[in-house]
């Protein structure tokens, strides 16, 4: 059983983290929606290191996260 991925600790998915790791292992279309808001963290992260030349892209990334977490917990909350 593979392990979720340390972006999906945190405090807005920890009272479903058992949910998640099921549906993780299980479901492929979560578990690609996991992985994007994986990707758009990780550029979060990344954007928030440059120069405000790269502003645009970080809001852009920092949206798709939020985005992507309520899908998440709406998914959850559907296929529990």
């Amino acid at each position: 059983m593979a392990a979720i991925p340390d972006e999906l600790y945190n405090v807005k998915f920890a009272a479903y983290l058992d949910s998640m790791k099921e549906l993780y292992q299980l479901d492929e279309k979560f578990k690609d929606m996991c992985d994007a808001y994986c990707v758009s963290t990780a550029k979060t992260d990344f954007y928030k290191e440059k120069s405000e030349k790269s502003y645009r892209r970080k809001m852009k990334f920092e949206t798709l996260s939020r985005e992507l977490e309520e899908e998440i917990l709406f998914y959850i909350m559907r296929n529990r």
